[in-house]
């Protein structure tokens, strides 16, 4: 184990997106290392219980909120459901995302503006209000944002997800830039082609997309739930205390892409 198993005693986080793929191997490891965790989705109760159960997580450590973040009361709903259960909270994983796969001149204009509201838009809101509640209760806390490699470097057919995921990544900057002198930190994770959900799908049953995958990933395999949740612990730890403004980029060497 890389970190003690108390490194997040005390801890109080958000997170959005927190019964995807991702997000799950995420609280589990949060958790495992003494975080109480605020889960968001837009999932039913019961099917989170489920999922988190599932995964492994502890569920006297976590409370589930179902809200939709595009829209502003849904986000007040949840942080004041998350101040309510665990106190003052000290880091906001701004996480939820979604990707649609097709060429970008296949895409229409709700598909475009759903891939920016869920995206952007959410990372927006939940940052805001997140530093806002950390204002008010005096905490010097930590907005971090899920992004990925493709922010830099753009991967085909996923051209909105793309951009969604370069927004992002100034928005931390804006917010690591505007906080700072508040006590407020930002960063980002951006992690390679994760071997689980839409990705690991695609690997399966696309031989066009591993072709393409396999090429882009120099350390030759998809990359591990685990590396993903790692960078979480480092990043929600006080070991990273001193960063803002950065991006965490774990994703295998694929942003090294193309190697030839």
């Amino acid at each position: 184990m890389c970190f003690r198993e108390d490194a997040l005693a005390e801890r109080h986080i958000v997170i959005s997106g927190g019964c995807g793929a991702i997000g799950l191997g995420v609280v589990r490891k949060l958790t495992e290392h003494g975080a109480s965790v605020t889960v968001n989705d837009i999932i039913d109760s019961k099917t989170a219980d489920t999922r988190l159960r599932n995964a492994g997580v502890n569920l006297e450590k976590t409370v589930y909120v179902q809200a939709d973040l595009t829209r502003t009361k849904d986000v007040e709903k949840l942080i004041a459901k998350a101040r309510c259960r665990f106190g003052p909270i000290h880091t906001a994983l701004c996480h939820v995302g979604i990707v649609v796969p097709k060429p970008l001149l296949e895409f229409s204009d709700d598909e475009w503006t759903q891939t920016m509201q869920v995206n952007v838009k959410t990372a927006f809101l939940l940052g805001k209000a997140s530093a806002q509640a950390m204002l008010e209760d005096d905490i010097a806390g930590h907005l971090i944002f899920t992004i990925s490699w493709v922010a830099d470097v753009p991967w085909p057919e996923i051209g909105p997800y793309n951009a969604s995921k370069a927004a992002m990544k100034q928005l931390m900057r804006s917010f690591a830039r505007e906080l700072a002198d508040k006590g407020i930190r930002a960063n980002a994770v951006a992690p390679g082609i994760v071997s689980v959900g839409l990705a690991k799908h695609q690997w399966d049953t696309d031989p066009s997309y591993r072709a393409r995958a396999q090429k882009a990933i120099p350390l030759g395999e998809m990359q591990p739930l685990d590396s993903v949740a790692n960078a979480f612990l480092f990043l929600c730890s006080p070991a990273a205390d001193y960063m803002t403004g950065s991006v965490l980029l774990v994703d295998g060497g694929c942003s090294l892409y193309p190697m030839d």
